[in-house]
């Protein structure tokens, strides 16, 4: 089954996994994916990865010091949409579009907006097979600016990013890494449909996706492959 991305889309992940491939070390993967980031999301204009270490998170890379900057005020206050996408009792994406608006982070908010040019942000979790790995964490100098196809992106991102950390951490082979990352994007552009067009978390797309998946008894690959054609289509996404 052939697979229509958009070009611009399909080049930028091509970049993207090159570059992973090209990567000397684990610290270089990190810091890939987090100028990766910033290029392939629409409205991100600095971006970090926060990994789990003893059940807190830590700042891995980042883009540049406005994205260690923002990790840093999160991480010393202790609550924000970053360090929620690393709770288990929370939902894998949290996004707070426009910090000059009320919204569920306040003290956060007003630091940032205080002492950093950010002004929206989100996170998004990693995972494999069930575990949680970090969070990919995306700041906007532009209130409003991520949006719902920044959202969509960034459900991509996350998924390429999950392969890619846990190929570094177990040091995987780039040819074997691409492979991974390959799929995963697949089913990563399958869970933004299903974001967009039933107004899904990261967490209930890829619910409904597992249980397709095995009432169907159907690779995950394939359904996510089946849904982008429907999509392509004019098909609305199942649920």
């Amino acid at each position: 089954m052939t697979v229509d991305y958009p070009p611009e889309l399909v080049d930028s992940f091509t970049r993207l996994a090159e570059a992973v491939g090209r990567a000397a070390s684990v610290a270089d993967t990190y810091e890939v994916l987090c100028r990766g980031a910033v290029e392939v999301v629409d409205g991100c204009d600095h971006a970090s990865l926060m990994l789990l270490a003893d059940g807190r998170g830590r700042t891995a890379a980042a883009s540049d010091d406005v994205a260690r900057r923002g990790d840093a005020i999160e991480l010393e206050l202790g609550d924000g949409p970053c360090l929620d996408a690393l709770r288990d009792d929370e939902p894998d994406l949290h996004l707070c579009a426009d910090l000059t608006a009320p919204n569920r982070w306040p003290a956060l908010a007003s630091r940032l907006v205080a002492e950093t040019p950010v002004r929206g942000m989100g996170g998004f979790r990693l995972r494999t097979a069930g575990r949680h790995l970090g969070a990919l964490n995306l700041f906007s100098s532009t209130p409003g600016a991520l949006g719902e196809e920044s959202m969509a992106q960034a459900a991509v991102l996350a998924a390429f990013a999950s392969v890619a950390v846990t190929a570094a951490l177990h040091g995987e082979e780039a040819e074997t890494m691409r492979a991974g990352l390959q799929s995963n994007r697949t089913i990563g552009t399958a869970l933004g449909l299903l974001m967009q067009t039933h107004d899904l978390t990261d967490a209930e797309a890829f619910g409904v996706l597992s249980r397709l998946s095995q009432q169907m008894n159907v690779k995950l690959s394939q359904l996510a492959a089946d849904v982008i054609e429907q999509h392509r289509q004019g098909i609305a996404p199942p649920v």
